[in-house]
Formats: C-alpha cells, sequence, structure tokens
C-alpha cells in the first residue's frame, strides 16, 4: 500500500494532477482511491462525478472520496465525549461537541486527515492519492499530529497522569482517557505519515516565484522527515513548430505573439533551472491543454503523461543522524536547498526547534541529547550539523 501527498502552491493545478494520478494507476491495475480534502468539491468536478463522504466507485479500479470532517470528528470524539463533560467543567472549560471541534481553524482538516488515515489502514487499496491544501497549510497539516500529540500531553495535569500509574486498577480519569484517546489517534495518523510507503509529490507551474516557493516547501519537508518523489511541472506551454518560432522571435514584444514567445523563452529558463532546484529528486512535465481537463478521458491523456514517475521506486526517508564527536555528539539533519540566513535554530527544554523561512519544525531530542547543552550549528551542502556537548550535571562523571 503506498500513500502519495499531492501539494504545491495553489492555484497550480494539484487536484487535477492528483485526479489524474489516480487515473492513470487504475487503468495500470491497482486499486484507487483519491481523497480530497478541499471543500470546494474541485475533485468532484474534475472526475465529473457526484462525490460524498464514503468512498464511490468512479471508473474500473478507480475511487474517490470527499472527507467529511465534522463527521469524522463526531466518530472520534462521541466515545468520550459525555465522560469527558465533567473533567472539563472541573477544569473551568465550556463542553465542546464534535461540531464544535471539527469548526475549529485548522482542526476541520486535521480530522480529515484522519479519516484518510483510517482508509489507508483498512488495507483496501493499493495507493491512496491525497488532494491536499496549498503549501504551508499543507506544511502545518502533515506536522499536526506530532505537534498536537505533544500538546496534548503538556496540557493534561501531571497529577492526574501520577494518580493513575500509582494506581492501575483505579477507575479510569475520564480527562486521562480523552486525551489518550486522542493521542493514539493522532500517533496512528503520524505513523502512516511517517511510513516508507508514503511520499510527498510537488505540483508547480514554471514560473520563478512559484518555484521559488516550492524550493522552500521542498526544504521544509525534507527537513520535516518527509520523502519528496517528484516534482510535476504543470501548464507547460507547447513546444512551437519551426515556423512559428522564427515568428516569434522576430515578433515585437507588443504584439499577441512577441508577448507569447517571451512568456516561452522565460518558461523556458525556469525549466531548465527545476533539475538544479531539486537535485535528484524527477522533474516530469506536463503541457497545457487548451482546455481545463476535466472527465475521465482528458485526465487519463493527461495521466498519460505522469506514468514516468508512477512507479518510481521511492526515495529513502530523510532522517537525522547522530554520530560521536571528539567533544561529545553532532546531529546531522538534512535541509537541501537552505540557505544560512533563512535558518533558525533553539532549544526549548527535551526539543530542538528549527525555523527556515517561515516553515516551522520541532525535533523531540532523542535521550542521549537530551543530557547535552548545544555547543554551535552550521549548515554545509544542505545538512545542518549540530554539536552537542554532554552536561556534566546530567551525566555521570565516568562518561565524560
Amino acid at each position: 500500500m503506498r500513500l502519495l501527498v499531492i501539494t504545491g502552491p495553489g492555484g497550480v493545478g494539484k487536484t487535477t494532477v492528483a485526479a489524474a494520478t489516480g487515473v492513470q494507476a487504475a487503468q495500470l491495475g491497482s486499486k484507487v482511491l483519491v481523497a480530497s480534502l478541499d471543500p470546494a468539491q474541485s475533485l468532484a468536478d474534475g472526475l465529473d462525478a457526484a462525490l460524498g463522504p464514503e468512498p464511490v466507485e468512479v471508473a474500473a479500479g478507480l475511487w474517490a472520496v470527499q472527507v467529511d470532517a465534522p463527521a469524522t470528528a463526531a466518530r472520534i470524539w462521541a466515545p468520550v465525549q459525555e465522560i469527558a463533560q465533567d473533567a472539563l467543567e472541573e477544569l473551568g472549560v465550556d463542553p465542546v461537541s464534535a461540531e464544535d471541534l471539527a469548526g475549529l481553524p485548522g482542526l476541520d482538516e486535521l480530522f480529515a486527515l484522519l479519516a484518510v488515515a483510517e482508509q489507508v489502514r483498512s488495507g483496501r487499496w493499493d495507493l491512496v492519492v491525497l488532494d491536499c491544501p496549498p503549501s504551508v497549510p499543507a506544511f502545518r497539516l502533515l506536522s499536526a499530529p506530532q505537534a498536537l500529540g505533544r500538546l496534548l500531553q503538556r496540557l493534561l495535569p501531571i497529577e492526574r497522569r501520577i494518580g493513575r500509574l500509582l494506581d492501575p486498577g483505579r477507575t479510569g480519569d475520564p480527562l486521562v482517557e480523552a486525551v489518550d484517546r486522542l493521542a493514539g489517534e493522532l500517533t496512528s495518523v503520524g505513523a502512516v505519515l511517517s511510513a516508507d510507503s508514503t511520499s510527498v509529490r510537488l505540483v508547480l507551474t514554471p514560473e520563478a516565484g512559484v518555484v521559488a516557493g516550492c524550493r522552500r516547501l521542498f526544504t521544509a519537508l525534507s527537513m520535516a522527515g518527509f520523502a519528496v518523489d517528484a516534482v510535476v511541472a504543470n501548464r507547460v506551454l507547447p513546444t512551437f513548430g519551426p515556423q512559428l518560432k522564427t515568428s516569434v522571435s522576430e515578433s515585437a514584444p507588443t504584439s499577441t505573439i512577441g508577448w507569447m514567445g517571451e512568456r516561452v523563452r522565460r518558461q523556458e529558463t525556469v525549466l531548465n533551472d527545476l533539475a538544479e532546484s531539486f537535485g535528484s529528486v524527477p522533474v516530469v512535465r506536463i503541457e497545457h491543454a487548451a482546455q481545463e481537463p476535466r472527465g475521465l478521458g482528458q485526465l487519463s491523456a493527461l495521466g498519460a503523461e505522469l506514468s514516468p514517475v508512477l512507479d518510481e521506486p521511492l526515495p529513502p526517508m530523510p532522517r537525522f543522524e547522530i554520530d560521536r564527536s571528539e567533544s561529545g555528539f553532532t546531529l546531522r539533519l538534512p535541509m537541501p536547498l537552505a540557505r544560512r540566513e533563512e535558518l533558525d535554530l533553539g532549544r526549548r527544554g527535551d526539543e530542538l526547534v528549527i525555523a527556515v523561512d517561515g516553515y516551522r519544525s520541532v525535533l523531540a531530542l532523542p535521550s542521549v541529547l537530551r543530557r547535552c547543552q548545544v555547543q554551535g550549528a552550521r549548515l554545509r551542502e544542505g545538512v545542518l550539523s549540530v554539536e552537542f556537548v554532554p552536561d556534566p550535571d546530567e551525566f555521570p562523571s565516568r562518561w565524560l
């Protein structure tokens, strides 16, 4: 089973690429589910099919679903809502309903992500294609299960947890049970997203500003441990024939043909730089269609252009490494394309907080590094190296 997350800047055709990927994979014999988190129903429009909260078969081997966040919130929250009411009121918090939860900014998409994870774990599909929100919201969404799980653990009063540990046979604390249930759901989603069978595919249009934004997203995804398996350059202007190309090159910039020629030249410059921008990640070009692809027939033609990267082996998941150094330990974290002036690094208790050009990730430090102090850091050739030295107050003297 493979999970393919499709994202990129807004308006570049992510939903169309997600739908075309699903159509092509189904035609090649896979059992595919395309899931959309977009409340605008763009996936239904692209497939020209009525979609709902349950998977609908739209073609042989191809199912699609418009994820219903409130329904998922109700299913997860309902079993603990009643027992948690008293505990919440005891803490001075107003009772929270499933509808209230799903309506909070950002939580609607998180609950939708829980529903997608359930589909992935069901074992029904060979491939699940997830049509994700644009770049920054997508990164926050993919990072949310881990971040919210840590927050829940911090918010739970420590004395309530200690009480249960000292007396395991006591009646369950409703607040602890509620938090544990939600934390368990978040952990399961995190496991799906961090699995070796999960990858992210970036969609962009060949414009300098769009590519720059995707470079930043690529750095952030690598920093957070997500593997990017391909870049799709969408809406590439078609190649002109020799006669028209000559006319274009000789036309005045103010004419219609001259304007088109300038667009083509600028686009070719961007496309030629893409390979350098994303290193070894394959780049697929999709020509700009005369009309917006809609329906299975047009999506099939578009999907054929995606076939070179459909069955590509997944890249190894970027993970941090820890090496013993002369003075202590060195933690190395992949940060491709990052620049020193865009990078911010800090230590917060047992966590390392990394921010790069608007994207933020929190890395829970392994136990050995929690007992160390940060001595320095450097960024070189796409790798962030953080130096740690043992804290004399934390390490036994014989270890120093």
